[in-house]
């Protein structure tokens, strides 16, 4: 930027005044600011973690983890959300080559693993709910409902965000800040993929156990 372009009023010396034509943003702020909210992020999943393990056998002589579990049913949602996080990935290479269509057909592949995973975690919700064993049953399951529903209301967010994001890129292309918010929005979603490992190791598979 020349002098002439970010100069609009300058006064006499010692009492100077400008402003610039073109919006002011720090190199690299946003990812900074992002990382930052992971890391609180990470706080509220660890209190969450923290909080069921505290309550996690706190059965009330009610249903246990093994007795409501179904872990195939677990397996396949985990398959649908680590298969998003891969086609979210295809979609990021296609975006460093400057490939519109291609992009976004990955991105569509990745919005609709994210929400069959949403699908079969709701499904997995009405079902416990039917069985009599929702969140007012006992502690355990207060917990249990606590941390997944957290966490499924961050893919629904991603979702959102994804849908937006496509939306955006359709109409304006791929300019800096789209591929900026794009690789925001692949650190929010492979962060929700660790924590869904966490999820699925702390929670199903170890509650499944007698």
């Amino acid at each position: 930027m020349t002098a002439s372009s970010s100069l609009a009023n300058v006064k006499a010396p010692g009492n100077v005044s400008f402003y610039l034509k073109e919006e002011y943003h720090v190199e690299n702020g946003t990812m900074l600011g992002f990382w930052i909210y992971l890391m609180s992020d990470c706080l509220i999943f660890a209190v969450l973690f923290a909080t069921y393990g505290v309550l996690g056998r706190s059965y009330a002589a009610g249903p246990t983890g093994a007795d409501l579990f179904e872990l195939p049913l677990v397996a396949l949602n985990t398959s649908m959300l680590l298969f998003s996080s891969i086609t979210y990935g295809f979609a990021v290479l296609e975006m460093q080559k400057n490939k519109v269509g291609s992009m976004l057909r990955w991105l569509a592949v990745t919005g609709l693993f994210g929400a069959a995973f949403l699908g079969i975690e709701l499904y997995e919700f009405a079902h416990l709910i039917h069985e009599g064993a929702g969140p007012q049953r006992s502690a355990f399951l207060s917990s249990f409902f606590t941390l997944v529903g957290t966490h499924g209301l961050h893919v629904t967010c991603g979702l959102i965000w994804l849908v937006t994001l496509m939306v955006q890129v359709g109409k304006h292309g791929l300019i800096h800040e789209n591929k900026r918010r794009l690789l925001c929005l692949s650190m929010f979603w492979h962060f929700l993929d660790v924590v869904w490992i966490g999820v699925f190791t702390f929670v199903y598979l170890m509650g499944s156990l007698p």
